[in-house]
């Protein structure tokens, strides 16, 4: 004889639910608001098509940016011919030549990869600088008023004649410590851009600590023992991280106009050490002649400067939650 039990019914509030699709990740979610910033996609790729182009420019474009070629100076940029038929240009020199004839393509491939060498060295630098006086500003309470004043301080200070201050001193004796004009120069800008552009972060920083500093789970962290450094490293920095960007951002856009404005002003780099700065200062006596000169490094460092802008501002949109829950 056969057990015929009735079937057991199943409630529905009782039956498990799975869920309809997987769990999205937090960086997915970045990555979508991140997309819909048109300003930063571009800002992005542009930065990143730059950072490509002066790395790997010269072996695709071999010239050397300081050769002289007295023969072949004053060589109009190639769309020239698009109007004037007979002016001085050809594919030999596709932006043309200086009045020494140095091939203008090859000096502002050199010199963006200096300029960016500096703006990078000089944003990971202030944002340590910054990132460590603010941390320890915002959650020891005895350093908070000397480190904040010294921030002050160093903020009322006029950043752009202590800059050329410190070129105009330090010049002569990193020079001969390092051995060669160029790297003294370029540890001397690095250091000084730095050292006058930390305090945004600093401040930005010391504010989100005191903020996170009072939350349960730094709490709960010291009442299971954590040490100061592990609560720091462990919870305190990885929610940080998102104004540490957007403010590296805004630093490397500093670091490019800064250096630039130096090398512009004759007190950067060796004159015959190109950057973007040094094309533009020398293409000054000759631009009413020939304004591609200036016109060329300027878009360059105009463009570049509004990229990164578009890419922090892209960036402060998608890594807060707030704006990106819309």
């Amino acid at each position: 004889m056969t057990d015929q039990s009735p079937p057991v019914e199943v409630f529905g509030a009782l039956q498990d639910k799975e869920p309809a699709s997987p769990p999205r990740s937090q960086w997915r979610d970045v990555w979508d608001q991140f997309r819909k910033h048109k300003g930063a996609v571009f800002g992005g790729g542009f930065l990143l098509f730059i950072t490509l182009g002066v790395l790997f420019g010269p072996f695709l474009w071999d010239l050397e940016p300081t050769k002289l070629d007295i023969r072949n100076k004053n060589w109009r940029p190639i769309y020239t011919l698009i109007w004037d038929s007979g002016a001085k240009a050809g594919w030999a020199h596709p932006f043309g030549t200086d009045q020494l004839g140095r091939d203008i393509l090859a000096q502002m491939i050199y010199g963006g990869r200096v300029s960016m060498a500096v703006g990078w060295a000089a944003m990971l630098l202030s944002l340590l600088i910054g990132t460590a006086i603010g941390v320890a500003s915002g959650f020891f309470k005895r350093a908070d008023f000397l480190l904040m004043r010294f921030t002050d301080l160093v903020l009322s200070l006029p950043i752009l004649p202590l800059v050329l201050l410190a070129v105009t001193l330090f010049r002569q004796p990193l020079t001969s410590f390092f051995g060669s004009p160029e790297s003294g120069m370029f540890v001397l800008i690095v250091s000084v851009i730095a050292l006058t552009s930390w305090m945004q972060t600093a401040r930005i920083v010391r504010g989100d600590i005191l903020a996170l500093k009072e939350r349960e789970f730094i709490l709960a962290a010291r009442s299971i023992g954590s040490s100061n450094g592990k609560i720091i490293r462990s919870h305190l920095l990885p929610n940080v991280i998102s104004p540490i960007m957007v403010s590296a951002t805004l630093g490397l856009a500093t670091a490019i106009i800064t250096e630039s404005a130096l090398s512009f002003l004759g007190v950067g780099f060796p004159s015959d050490f190109p950057t973007w700065g040094k094309l533009l200062s020398d293409a000054v006596d000759r631009m009413q002649e020939y304004p591609e000169r200036v016109m060329l490094p300027g878009i360059l460092i105009s463009l570049t400067v509004l990229s990164v802008n578009y890419l922090g501002d892209g960036l402060r949109d998608a890594l807060d939650p707030r704006i990106r829950g819309r």
